[in-house]
């Protein structure tokens, strides 16, 4: 399994470290810069013997479409579906930069089937939507894994920013309660896990669009309020240069989830990362997060 370069790697980590706390004085800009510094490092990731199938549709919306990555020797392979951030109005399952892509793709590369889901966009697709997508595309995993050489009981559900609020909200919130929950196990990847138009919160925009202007409405609507429904084994990670109060809301879901169980759930903190590398960086050469999730998932 071929790794990057590195003095590639190396390059790209003293950018980040230059970077480091200022990340969120310019969380666009900053962002972006993040995604051109990994962009040659994921467009080199060997996809030799992984089988890449875009844009499945699992509704009747362009945007209600998947992609699958299938190692060629597939049998029965557990499966990642990994749901895309954008502040709920933008974004991706395939960045221009190759982010997005390179989380299936990194695990396709260890041995699962790899799905990138892609889904409505607030405002035109507003709270609980962005969730019941989510459900839609993961009845559409169950039925095809076997199909596609994966375990439709065996379906490790992983979310970054909006995306994270997606999946947490398909696991524990009552408005899907009639969803059946296919996922085992549930990754939160800098999740907004609680709704907020905080001066603090540069995506406020975003916010109002998907969870509504009534902002009496957000306690109720906020995955944290119910994080003692979450049924399956979760994990949260946050990166130590998080967007404003993400990291917060991270650690009160994981309390809460304590609360419930009784014991402390995994929580993972990726040191010099900020809200868009801790994500980026898998297929960089470093995995972290990669190999948190892995152990995380052999528990399961």
């Amino acid at each position: 399994m071929s790794e990057m370069p590195p003095e590639d790697l190396g390059r790209v980590r003293a950018a980040l470290d230059a970077l480091g706390p200022r990340y969120a004085e310019d969380i666009a800009r900053h962002s972006q810069l993040v995604k051109e510094l990994y962009a040659p490092l994921l467009a080199a990731q060997p996809r030799a013997g992984i089988d890449i199938t875009r844009d499945i549709s699992y509704g009747e919306h362009p945007r209600q479409v998947l992609d699958v990555y299938r190692p060629m020797t597939a049998t029965q392979a557990d499966v990642m579906v990994f749901v895309h951030g954008g502040a709920f109005v933008r974004g991706a399952k395939s960045g221009p930069e190759g982010l997005y892509d390179n989380v299936p793709l990194w695990f396709a590369r260890r041995g699962f089937i790899g799905v990138n889901v892609e889904y409505r966009l607030a405002p035109e697709a507003p709270y609980p939507q962005g969730a019941l997508d989510l459900a839609a595309a993961l009845e559409w995993v169950h039925r095809n894994a076997a199909t596609c050489g994966g375990d439709p009981g065996r379906i490790l559900l992983v979310g970054h920013s909006a995306g994270g609020t997606h999946a947490a909200a398909y696991a524990c919130d009552p408005m899907l309660a009639q969803q059946p929950c296919r996922a085992r196990a549930l990754v939160l990847v800098s999740g907004r896990l609680r709704a907020d138009v905080s001066p603090r919160n540069p995506n406020a925009p975003g916010v109002r669009a998907y969870f509504g202007e009534d902002t009496g409405c957000y306690e109720a609507r906020s995955p944290v309020t119910h994080a003692h429904r979450c049924a399956i084994p979760a994990m949260v990670a946050l990166a130590q240069y998080e967007n404003p109060l993400l990291d917060v809301y991270g650690l009160e879901f994981a309390h809460r989830l304590s609360v419930q169980a009784g014991t402390a759930p995994r929580v993972l903190q990726c040191m010099g990362h900020n809200h868009m590398s801790i994500v980026a960086h898998l297929g960089s050469g470093e995995d972290t997060l990669g190999d948190a999730i892995r152990d995380f998932w052999s528990s399961v």
